[in-house]
């Protein structure tokens, strides 16, 4: 079986940010999903609430997005009216419960990290990127083994590039915990795909709107709190039923939500 993880961002990767509170944490969601299966079940399950709820047509398609959502801004206007924001927000929970994807995500807090390494700094974006790989290849080798490739929503011209070549990197040399071997056995490309969510990929659209509750979620549980009381700590509740990766005792934490540094 192929898989292909599709990744979306929550918060500011730079460091530069890291002493202001509202940008002092980057989260970075993985959200898994056998290749096949997104074909022929995902796509048209999240083409169905589009049609259903949104002026959705081929020439000017609907795509879903977490802060447009919220907004209610067009096209997704219509859900200002509550019978309809109500309906869709029960569409949408029963199809992201239905539907069979893993979830991982990495949260670094930046401000603790800047303190704590002084001299070794490595870019927030890349390493937390490099750490949900690690666990997307630990999710491959589990089991009988898969092999997979990974999507990115793209960031813009030079961040795609430096991306690239960090992911290029890894694939070539390994890291500290996992051998070159271990990537090229189970990655099936060299190169990280990136593309644009205007492209209607429906993986890239499920990221979207799993990326920030899985962010509080993750949040939340490190400061040993409860979940959101809102739509998105309805949609965490969903993830820590049966979403997120775990270890073989069922264990979440360190597996499908990492905490850095």
């Amino acid at each position: 079986m192929k898989y292909r993880m599709y990744i979306d961002e929550v918060g500011d990767p730079g460091l530069d940010a890291a002493e202001n509170p509202k940008h002092r944490y980057l989260s970075l969601t993985g959200v898994i999903l056998e290749l096949e299966y997104v074909d022929r079940v995902v796509f048209p399950a999240l083409e169905h609430p589009k049609r259903t709820h949104f002026l959705h047509h081929a020439d000017e398609p609907v795509i879903l997005h977490r802060k447009e959502l919220v907004r209610m801004k067009y096209p997704f206007n219509r859900l200002k009216d509550a019978g309809a924001g109500t309906a869709f927000n029960r569409e949408l929970l029963a199809l992201l419960e239905e539907l069979d994807y893993t979830v991982m995500t990495v949260v670094i807090d930046k401000l603790e990290h800047k303190m704590r390494y002084r001299v070794w700094q490595q870019d927030a974006y890349h390493y937390s990127l490099r750490v949900l790989i690690e666990r997307f290849v630990l999710f491959m080798k589990s089991g009988q083994p898969h092999e997979g490739d990974i999507m990115v929503e793209s960031r813009g011209g030079k961040e795609d590039q430096r991306l690239k070549a960090s992911y290029e990197r890894i694939f070539r040399e390994g890291t500290e915990y996992f051998s070159p071997a271990d990537f090229q056995s189970h990655l099936t490309s060299s190169r990280l795909k990136v593309k644009q969510k205007s492209n209607i990929i429906a993986g890239l659209q499920l990221a979207d709107l799993l990326a920030h509750p899985s962010y509080q979620a993750t949040h939340a549980r490190q400061h040993r709190q409860g979940l959101p009381e809102n739509f998105g700590g309805k949609i965490a509740a969903i993830l820590e039923t049966s979403k997120y990766y775990r270890s073989p005792e069922g264990k979440i934490d360190g597996w499908g939500r990492k905490w850095l540094p």
